[in-house]
């Protein structure tokens, strides 16, 4: 287990980290609404944002691995995710605001999941550990939700860049005190071996569904409740519970492995995802129900999330992991968002919330499929 300090150091970035993600992920579509960007350039602008995703944590986990030096590049790569946002701070036009999404996007990606491998380097005796580091992250969420929930209401949604580029510069300072975790032995197959494997492509394509299943949700969905008339407050509220349903349940994942297979835990996040959205589409104005649907978070991220950082060490081992949390980052949160984020605002105007939300249900189903085939070594 790692010891205290590295303990407080990893989850200070986690913090840090998620909190600026709080801050993105439910209000920065309301900033852009504001600006006057449409719904299809919502779409587009969060799509670009996971597009990042997609090549820039895949180079640096090349670059991590053979270098070996995973925080000394996460430093740099935070340092740049901060020095490109601040342009954000004042541009207004649509054009401008893609340009430097995807320069603050390449760098703030990339960083997240080098610090995956480094996590559970230092955590490589007890891997089973890694939600109680990661749930920090869900707590700086939490804040950053509740805090912007109430005080975007109260000062108006211009603070929102400001808020970002501060959080950044925090996630910066965080990782300066994270040490280089040590030299490990493991698995020695090349890489390619590794990746072609049934079972490896199986758990790539259903991270990727699930990703896409999320896509309208991490758009839209506080656009969608402000129309049904929820004010900022409860909006942030509503964030706020499917999150600490996640934290719970990284505090009970230890458990919950000692109960239940690692790949049933998975196959049924994975169905309790495809309930989620087709309650969040059919119900809108059922505060109770959408209060279930969040709750429904721990399952359709926690657990994913968790079992993908088992599987991940079981199916590279120490040597590719930087390499392997790449991929994984690329293909679910790049790839996968990408696509969600897209079509959802594609469609949004044409076909209507509740069927996006229905289609996304679809979408999650497809992934339940894939994932019966999915086995651990």
């Amino acid at each position: 287990m790692a010891g205290a300090i590295p303990y407080l150091r990893l989850a200070g970035f986690y913090g840090f980290y998620f909190a600026s993600l709080g801050a993105l992920l439910p209000y920065w579509g309301l900033y852009l609404q504001d600006l006057g960007l449409t719904p299809v350039q919502i779409g587009t602008v969060m799509a670009l944002l996971s597009a990042t995703k997609v090549v820039a944590p895949n180079l640096l986990g090349w670059i991590a691995d053979h270098t070996g030096r995973r925080i000394a590049w996460v430093r740099v790569a935070c340092l740049l995710a901060a020095t490109f946002f601040l342009p954000l701070l004042r541009l207004r036009d649509y054009q401008h605001i893609v340009l430097a999404t995807l320069a603050f996007g390449v760098f703030w990606s990339a960083a997240l999941s080098q610090f995956e491998a480094v996590t559970l380097a230092h955590l490589h005796a007890c891997p089973e550990r890694y939600p109680w580091v990661r749930l920090w992250g869900s707590v700086g969420f939490i804040v950053a939700v509740l805090g912007l929930g109430i005080g975007l209401d109260r000062l108006g949604i211009g603070l929102l860049p400001r808020v970002v580029a501060v959080l950044l510069g925090l996630i910066w300072l965080s990782v300066q005190v994270v040490p280089e975790p040590g030299v490990q032995a493991g698995e020695h197959s090349p890489w390619g071996r590794l990746l072609w494997r049934r079972q490896v492509l199986a758990f790539l394509v259903v991270v990727f569904l699930v990703q896409v299943a999320h896509g309208p949700y991490y758009v839209f969905y506080s656009i969608y409740l402000k129309g049904h008339g929820y004010s900022g407050t409860l909006i942030g509220g509503l964030w706020t519970l499917g999150v600490v349903a996640e934290i719970l349940l990284f505090l009970l994942f230890p458990a919950l492995l000692r109960r239940v297979s690692l790949h049933r835990l998975w196959q049924g996040s994975i169905l309790l995802g495809a309930l989620r959205w087709w309650l969040i589409g059919r119900y809108p104005d059922d505060l109770t129900v959408l209060a279930a649907a969040q709750l429904l978070h721990a399952a359709t991220f926690a657990v994913n999330h968790a079992v993908a950082m088992q599987l991940l060490r079981r199916f590279f081992g120490p040597r590719h992991q930087g390499k392997g949390q790449a991929l994984y980052s690329s293909l679910s949160f790049g790839l996968g968002s990408m696509v969600g984020s897209y079509l959802a605002g594609y469609y949004w105007q044409e076909w209507g919330a509740t069927e996006v939300f229905e289609a996304a249900s679809l979408v999650s189903l497809s992934a339940f499929v894939v994932a019966l085939g999915v086995r651990g070594r």
